[in-house]
């Protein structure tokens, strides 16, 4: 089994992206695909959805499942959704009865700090995979090395 590699543009990428949202009230979500040529970034069309109890979440609009549907290439797969939180990195209870990913060993990378997080590393953020039906954390260390690992080396796509 090959860990996951993501570029270090591809972090960077989401970091400005979770920034922008976090500017202006709100998390942001997106999903990392991976195939033969590696990981990439695709952040969907998504709106403001404050909910009956408020916060600061957000939706995916239609548009953006289209998207989501139409970025993936012959033998791609989303192996990842990456998405902010206002303060600590932490799977929600929202974010556990949304998993948008169910498959067994796909990701859930969770950013504290609308983004800002991001500017430390990855081992700021919560990453959680996906075992039979529930998340199961995976702290920095060796078993998150052997799924999950950045590289600067990597072209972002």
């Amino acid at each position: 089994m090959s860990p996951l590699v993501l570029p270090t543009q591809l972090l960077a990428d989401a970091r400005m992206f979770f920034e922008d949202r976090g500017a202006r009230g709100h998390e942001g979500t997106a999903m990392i695909k991976s195939g033969p040529n590696g990981a990439a970034l695709v952040v969907p069309q998504q709106r403001p959805w404050r909910g009956t109890g408020g916060g600061v979440s957000v939706e995916v609009t239609r548009a953006g499942q289209i998207e989501l549907a139409l970025a993936l290439e012959p033998e791609e797969l989303y192996v990842a959704r990456i998405h902010s939180h206002p303060a600590e990195a932490f799977h929600s209870p929202a974010d556990d009865a949304n998993p948008v990913l169910t498959h067994e060993g796909a990701l859930s990378i969770v950013v504290p700090f609308f983004g800002l997080g991001l500017r430390l590393g990855l081992d700021t953020c919560a990453v959680l995979r996906r075992e039979g039906d529930r998340w199961r954390s995976l702290p920095p260390g060796s078993e998150r090395d052997l799924r999950l690992r950045v590289d600067p080396e990597a072209e972002a796509r």
